[in-house]
Formats: C-alpha cells, structure tokens, sequence
C-alpha cells in the first residue's frame, strides 16, 4: 500500500496512520471507558496465552506492563482513530495493539517500531480479532458506565421522594388536556416522577444479562480459529477479574458477533427515558411558568440570568438543558437502531457508530441528570398559597358532587360558573344544593386527592 513516515515520538503505527489520513471526518476519538474496555482485553488475551504457555512470557510481561500504563491514564492522546472509520473497528483496534507493541518494545530495550521485539499482530492481538474483541469492548464498556449511570438514578429517586413528602400537604388542580381536573398534592405528582425513574432503574439493571454475555475467543467468525481449546473460559474469567464485572462465555459465539440485541436493548431503554424524562422537565417548566402570567406554583432555583435585554429575567434553564440532552438521546438511538440492523452474515460492520452513539448517550444523560438533581430538582420550593387558590377555583372539584346530584346536573353547575365567573363552591351555596356542613365534608380538599364517596 505504500510507504508513510510515522512520526518518531509517536506510539501508533502504520496501520493507525493510515485511518487517521482515510478517516479526518468528526475529529471524535474513541471513548475513555471503550480504550479502557480494549486495554483490559489485551491484558487478559497476554495473562490467558501465556498461562496456556503459547505466548512468551517476557513478551507477556511487557504487554502487561504497558496496559497497566494505559490504564493509569498513560498515552491517551495515542488513540487517534477517528470513531468513524472502517466497517466493524479494525482501525480501533489495530490503534491499541500498536500503542500497546510499541511501548511493550520500549520497556524490552528496544526501538518503537521494531516489530521482531513485539508484534501488533502476532503478539498483543494473539488469540484475537476485531470481529470478537471490538464487541467485547463494547459489553465492557456499556457495564462499566452503567455503573456510573445507576447510582446518579437512584439519588434522582431518592431526591423525588424527597420532594414528594415535602409537598404531601401541597393541594393544587391536577390538570388533563391542560385544563381543569380533580384536586391532587404536589407530592403526589413527584412520586409518579420518582416511580418512573425507579422502573427505568430496574430496566437499566436488567441490561446487563445480555451485556455480560462475552464472545471473545470467537475470533473471525466464530469458530474460535487460532484459539487455544482453554483460552475462551480463561478470558472470560481473567477479564472479570480484572474490571470487577461479572461476565459469562456467550452461550452462541456466532449469535454474540451477528447480533447486536445487547446494545439496541440498552438504546431503546435509553430513548424511553429520555421520553419520559422530556415530560417530567416539561412538567417542571410549565409549573414553574411565570411568576406572573403563568401558573407560578413552584419555585424554581436561580441559577443564571435568563435574558441579555430583559432585567430580572430568570428561566428554567437546567430543565430546558435536559430536554435538549433527552432530544440528542433520542436521535442517537435512531442510529443505534438502523446501524444495529445493517449486520451481514457472520458480523456487524457498523459498530463503531453504535458503541459511538450509545457511549454518548450514557454519558451526556448521566451528567445532564446529575446537573438536573442537584441544581434544580433538590432546591424547588412549592407556593403553597397559588396551588391551593388554583385547587378551589377549579370547575373540577365539582366532580365530587357526582355521587349525590349526577353528572348532569353537577355539569349546570359547571357551566354557571364559568359563565358567571364565580367558583363552584359560591353557585353551590347560591342555590342551597347541600349545607354548609355536608358542603365543608364533600368538598374538602384533601380527601378528594384519595379513594372515596
């Protein structure tokens, strides 16, 4: 293919130069957690050869030396591959088993690029392909930033629950269609909030019996060519040690490099949360509109002026912020989906842009919810006195009467009221319906937030 000059303090090679000079297209480089998850595959392909005594162990040692460099945070900026590059990742991986050579050269006495002290290929990549270690790095890398993602949850939850006891006693107008309903609490709304972020928890958790399942030791195309008859457990079983993530062999290597299930069952939870999570911001903005041309009834944190020209302005800018991250989100599983089905035969070509895509999303989300929890969601306040005027001006308190006048004649009241502009509770007692003390029990507030005649 011809001949490229490698820079001489660089730690990549040949075949990284060259994706670097065919693919100069986002600028986007592979995820920290991703280099991680392929470094600690390299280690444990170098422990589990040369345990089963097929690679040397000088050279074994050396590898491993390097890799635990890597991971120490060593020679980062080697990693160069743009993350759109060649079908399937070959330019990722041949990246790491160079940076990986040539510093493994380098601790032996030698000189970077002298491939007869280590090989890319022959050595750091033993037992391996990009068609199994770039699918692995991906199970890696999704659980190891899962376990980032899932803690943030459950303080968003927690902080939720908070919010719900605090504003237990809150009485307002619940809403439908944007009008008028039945009274609810405002604790009552944000324990429907802090429930739908428990499900996604436990949906969240649940993606890890497939993300676990590895096929490394699958080689090209499954069959486990070049592979010693020992080596898949032993990885499976190095690689768990070393991450601390527990990992199974995948029950059918060729299912584990044909389908990509793992990852578009991780996206489409990701998407279904960024759905509910747009509502739940959406929810936060409308309540908080005003303060006075909207409904007012929560006290948003102020965190930054909201305008350059008007004076005092204050928007809800960290909800807004999320829903600009759900939105990204939601058009990054799109991705996920048409790349996870664009897969030939025995491989899925477009995984760089999946793993891309879904690294992406984990981690914007993770952060836009931790910014969401700590600057706006623990710090809302509840104007108790706007909620509850709204709540006993509402037409629809006058549902409550249904039991004992009807529907139809609850609904003459309904449109006296707002014809008249008066509230229900003052056409009630104009027309003498029910007493002062029946009216007091039938249309007391808080109990028409609970079950009950």
């Amino acid at each position: 293919m011809g001949v490229l000059e490698v820079p001489k303090d660089a730690y990549f090679g040949i075949q990284t130069l060259r994706a670097v000079k065919n693919f100069p297209i986002s600028g986007l480089k592979a995820h920290p957690f991703f280099i991680n998850s392929y470094v600690f595959i390299k280690k444990s392909a170098a422990l589990t050869n040369m345990w089963l005594g097929i690679l040397d162990k000088k050279i074994g040692a050396a590898i491993i030396k390097a890799t635990d460099e890597i991971l120490k945070g060593k020679f980062r900026n080697q990693f160069v591959v743009d993350v759109f590059q060649a079908g399937a990742g070959t330019s990722q991986n041949m990246n790491t088993n160079e940076v990986i050579a040539n510093r493994a050269i380098e601790i032996l006495g030698g000189e970077k690029g002298d491939y007869n002290v280590v090989n890319p290929n022959d050595h750091v990549n033993m037992a391996q392909s990009t068609n199994d270690t770039f699918p692995t790095a991906m199970r890696l890398s999704c659980l190891m930033i899962l376990n980032n993602l899932l803690p943030v949850m459950k303080e968003f939850e927690k902080s939720l629950n908070s919010k719900a006891k605090e504003f237990d006693r809150v009485i307002k107008s619940g809403r439908t269609h944007l009008q008028d309903a039945s009274p609810i609490t405002l604790g009552q709304e944000f324990s429907g909030y802090a429930e739908i972020v428990k499900k996604y928890y436990e949906l969240f958790n649940g993606t890890r019996k497939h993300l676990s399942e590895l096929g490394i030791g699958g080689t090209a195309v499954g069959t486990g060519l070049n592979t010693h008859v020992k080596y898949r457990k032993l990885m499976v079983k190095n690689l768990s040690k070393l991450t601390g993530l527990s990992l199974t062999p995948a029950k059918n290597y060729f299912e584990s490099m044909q389908s990509m299930l793992p990852f578009t069952e991780l996206s489409s939870i990701l998407k279904n949360f960024a759905v509910d999570l747009t509502k739940i911001s959406n929810d936060i903005r409308l309540m908080a509109s005003g303060p006075t041309t909207g409904l007012g009834e929560i006290i948003l944190p102020a965190v930054q002026p909201g305008s350059s020209i008007m004076p005092g302005k204050v928007n809800p800018s960290i909800a807004e912020m999320l829903n600009m991250v759900c939105f990204q989100v939601m058009g990054n599983d799109l991705v996920v989906t048409t790349a996870s089905q664009a897969g030939q035969l025995e491989l899925n070509v477009m995984m760089p842009v999946i793993i891309h895509n879904i690294l992406s999303s984990l981690d914007i989300l993770k952060n836009a919810l931790k910014v969401f929890n700590n600057k706006c969601i623990r710090g809302i306040k509840a104007d108790k006195k706007k909620c509850r005027e709204y709540a006993e001006k509402s037409i629809s308190i006058v549902t409550a009467l249904n039991p004992i006048i009807g529907y139809s004649k609850a609904s003459e009241l309904t449109k006296e009221a707002v014809k008249t502009g008066r509230s229900i509770i003052e056409v009630i007692k104009e027309k003498k319906i029910l007493n002062d003390k029946t009216m007091k029990r039938v249309l007391d507030l808080m109990r028409l937030t609970k079950p009950g005649l």
